[in-house]
């Protein structure tokens, strides 16, 4: 039978953060018609099995290797019932009854594209990764080489939308993701050639160009423990980098070609700097 709501969860080794993920959601969505599918990106921890008799309501399926972020969301969609869908780290954590509140405004929005939350970390510290604008030559300069903003602009972390607003943005984080099915299959999902990062931008993008908008929701938020599965190593930068490159390859290169080569030598430059820290 078909639901409301389906929250597709993606998971690589945080079982203890992925257990107070499904007791959050159990806890804060007791009044919704929803559905839980937890995808397992062939963890290396396999105690993540463990919690299946725990969480009886919850779908676990399994990939036979890691296919990587984008891919494995994909597969959890197509068999997801729901009218809308959630794309949910496992590393976070609901923190209110809210959700009914937040799909309400996604059905009032006749063109809806996606929506995003309010994001603190474990110190209760803001995300600015909340709310974003779509990387350009400017922006980019901001995020890549630090220092080069105001804080009422509007940078590449959107510093003219206060955290607590509720506004049109260009781009949210694939942490909490809220779309609905039928427009996230029909443009594509997730691109499938980011294994991980940049994935996320790209969606938001593709939902713009197709004429819908994106909203961040700042009044209510979630607790990211974020980048706990993540080791910040070689195999991070490259994902990280050449998520990145894929981007202006797909949307700069023939579109915006000064722009794509401003881009260009300015993630090969960020990209040597951070691995020069490493050694």
């Amino acid at each position: 039978m078909a639901k409301k709501l389906s929250i597709i969860i993606v998971h690589y080794n945080v079982t203890q953060l992925l257990k107070a993920c499904l007791q959050s959601v159990e806890k804060y969505a007791a009044d919704i018609d929803y559905e839980i599918i937890v995808a397992d990106n062939k963890s290396t921890d396999s105690s993540w099995g463990d919690l299946i008799p725990e969480f009886p309501k919850v779908h676990f399926i399994a990939s036979e290797v890691n296919e990587g972020f984008a891919k494995a969301n994909n597969k959890a969609v197509k068999i997801a019932t729901g009218e809308y869908i959630l794309l949910l780290n496992p590393d976070t954590e609901l923190e209110g009854f809210y959700l009914n509140e937040i799909l309400n405004f996604a059905d009032s929005k006749a063109d809806f594209g996606c929506l995003g939350v309010r994001m603190h970390d474990a110190r209760g510290n803001f995300l600015p990764e909340s709310k974003r604008a779509v990387p350009d030559m400017f922006n980019s300069f901001e995020k890549l080489f630090t220092g080069f903003k105001k804080n009422n602009s509007k940078s590449y972390y959107r510093n003219d939308i206060s955290e607590f607003d509720v506004a049109e943005v260009e781009v949210i984080t694939g942490a909490f993701f809220l779309c609905k099915k039928e427009v996230y299959e029909n443009s594509g999902g997730l691109d499938e050639r980011y294994f991980m990062y940049g994935e996320d931008v790209d969606l938001c993008y593709t939902l713009l160009q197709k004429g819908f908008k994106n909203y961040y929701y700042g009044k209510v938020s979630i607790l990211h423990h974020k980048g706990e599965s993540t080791i910040k190593d070689e195999i991070y930068l490259e994902r990280f980098y050449g998520a990145m490159q894929i981007f202006i390859d797909k949307y700069y290169r023939v579109q915006k070609p000064m722009q794509y080569s401003f881009l260009k030598a300015g993630l090969k430059l960020r990209h040597k700097i951070e691995q020069i820290k490493l050694k």
